[in-house]
């Protein structure tokens, strides 16, 4: 049966900004947040989530369950959506990392999912919508003309406790279709039923 290792047996690692010598020492890393390079000092133990809202202000990430099930802390690491509470801060060294205030363009013209969710009310209490934004973009990136069972699909891990979903996902339709060059018009009524 292997022994475990003593602390005394163990081998010291070298100091490099991964691993500071106390717990309580910052580290300094460098990412890309919204296509801009940043450099960041931040306690090594902190998720992104933290370190996005906390260190930097991006407060359109937001906190949630903290568990990594409700999506509110979405955001997209290298073109994949992941939930920023379960990821540490040290793993986001070197990646490109789009946040919700990163959507809009330059001059502030929105993107068209957030005109869309802003012109079918698929935003009610609006603490999802960034993580919601932030999951649709991406299934738009990749299938810029989903069918409904791929919208519910990308968004089956954004949990929203308001709408009930439909607007959120004719908004996700909507904004496709406007992509696709059609002159898509919002819904008088829904083909859902509701």
């Amino acid at each position: 049966m292997p022994r475990a290792v003593t602390p005394k047996a163990a081998k010291p690692k070298k100091n490099t900004k991964r691993s500071p010598k106390r717990p309580n020492e910052k580290v300094h890393l460098q990412f890309t947040v919204n296509g801009e390079l940043a450099e960041v000092a931040f306690l090594p133990h902190h998720t992104l989530l933290e370190v996005l809202r906390e260190d930097m202000g991006l407060t359109g990430t937001k906190h949630g369950c903290e568990l990594g099930e409700c999506g509110a802390c979405t955001v997209i690491v290298d073109g994949k959506p992941v939930l920023s509470c379960l990821m540490l801060a040290l793993h986001a060294e070197g990646r490109e990392i789009e946040t919700i205030e990163g959507m809009a363009d330059a001059n502030g013209v929105l993107h068209p999912l957030q005109e869309a969710f802003a012109e079918l009310g698929a935003a009610q209490c609006g603490y999802c919508t960034p993580g919601v934004l932030l999951s649709a973009k991406k299934l738009l990136d990749h299938t810029p003309r989903p069918s409904l069972i791929q919208i519910k699909e990308a968004l089956a891990g954004n949990i929203c406790r308001c709408t009930g979903y439909i607007k959120i996902y004719e908004a996700v339709e909507l904004a496709a279709a406007r992509a696709a060059g059609e002159k898509a018009e919002p819904r008088k009524e829904s083909v859902y039923g509701y």
